[in-house]
């Protein structure tokens, strides 16, 4: 590899202005400094990771984490791991390794990299069983096969939709299915919504939850419906560093944590830390200043004003009407409406350009303009965009 391409792919900060506030590509959530500082403040140094350091023995790492998750989400318990997938791969094999669990068949999903639910089911030596078809799967056909079954599980289709003649099973349901038979129900919400009514909107004089959260699962609503385990991710709509959580009634969490594939999946010191700092926001009410639910919630005039003052003078560039998404899969076909800044010429040379300024301005090319929405920049970038833009435009 070329010393030029090497450098460029050295991990190095870059300003996301393609509107998808969550981005896969550039490293999903941004987290609130806090969270970086609590990271960073445990990795500087020796750490109690594993040490309780009232009595000088050996403690557990999820000790912190086993007492605040269950006050943010309404569980009994709660640990985490990883990632999302891991927590899945975690689930199964504690609720139904060498065992048999029931599936929709329209959520058999393939998420990014082609890794795909039936592959991570039978490496957690699970034996599938579909039940349904792709666009429609009732109760009754969880119940023909639940006498005969160790699991039930259902995986919420964070990055497709199935619209048109289309029914799926309610969470409420299976886990009345599942308690009726006597075998655990798993959930994979996905996305991490903690709370589907998402109260910290309130104050920005919203009435009711906007319409891109309209078929997003909640959390805390998950729980209440009975799932013995909930299982979500920690860097897209719960705003903080990558995870993957679980949550429970007491006797599914212990399961899993005591798990072999725990420890393969487990966290280390820093990352604790930073989930715990994102967590104590939402228990302090300070949801609005993870910058995730700041720039979703970032009122449209809000982002046109930036727009229109990173813009200005600039002959070429233009503001125009347009969405943002949330991302990473996340509440998939939803749009934010947003206000983006339009640039005139070569859209591959201006992209270029953009993208090898100090920081990296990344934008998106569409209809033959580049466009940069600032929604999903922090408005403490919004210099560097202009910057980038007088001399990609020089």
């Amino acid at each position: 590899m070329a010393l030029t391409d090497l450098s460029a792919a050295r991990p190095s900060s870059v300003v996301n202005a393609t509107g998808v506030l969550l981005h896969t590509n550039l490293g999903r959530a941004v987290v609130p400094a806090e969270v970086a500082d609590a990271e960073r403040a445990v990795a500087l140094a020796a750490s109690n990771t594993e040490m309780d350091v009232r009595t000088g023995k050996r403690g557990s790492r999820n000790t912190y984490l086993n007492h605040l998750l269950p006050l943010v989400t309404g569980a009994e318990a709660g640990f985490a791991v990883n990632n999302n997938a891991g927590a899945l791969l975690l689930a199964v094999a504690a609720t139904g390794g060498g065992g048999r669990i029931a599936v929709s068949r329209g959520e058999l999903i393939e998420i990014g990299g082609s890794f795909r639910l039936p592959e991570l089911m039978a490496a957690a030596g699970a034996e599938l069983v579909e039940v349904g078809t792709t666009n429609r799967t009732r109760i009754d056909d969880f119940a023909r096969v639940a006498g005969s079954v160790d699991a039930l599980l259902k995986v919420h289709p964070s990055n497709y939709r199935i619209d048109g003649f289309h029914e799926d099973v309610a969470g409420h349901d299976m886990a009345d299915l599942a308690r009726e038979k006597g075998i655990p129900f798993i959930f994979d919400v996905g996305s991490g919504l903690l709370d589907a009514t998402a109260p910290w909107l309130a104050g920005t004089g919203r009435a009711a939850p906007p319409s891109w959260l309209a078929d997003e699962p909640g959390v805390r609503q998950t729980i209440e419906q009975g799932a013995d385990l909930v299982l979500f991710s920690g860097d897209k709509l719960l705003g903080g560093p990558q995870a993957g959580i679980i949550v429970g009634t007491t006797a599914a969490v212990a399961s899993a944590a005591q798990h072999p594939i725990a420890r393969g999946v487990r966290l280390d010191g820093p990352r604790i830390a930073g989930l715990a700092a994102i967590l104590e926001m939402y228990l302090e009410q300070r949801v609005l200043d993870i910058p995730f639910w700041a720039m979703a919630a970032a009122p449209t005039e809000v982002i046109g004003a930036r727009a229109r003052a990173v813009a200005d003078a600039l002959g070429s560039a233009s503001v125009i009407d347009g969405a943002s998404v949330p991302g990473a899969g996340s509440v998939p076909g939803a749009t934010i409406p947003t206000q983006i800044i339009r640039i005139e010429g070569n859209e591959d040379d201006i992209w270029s350009r953009l993208a090898s300024s100090d920081p990296p301005v990344i934008g998106t090319r569409r209809d033959g303009f580049v466009h940069l929405d600032l929604r999903s920049v922090l408005p403490a970038d919004d210099c560097h965009v202009r910057a980038a833009m007088l001399a990609a435009l020089a």
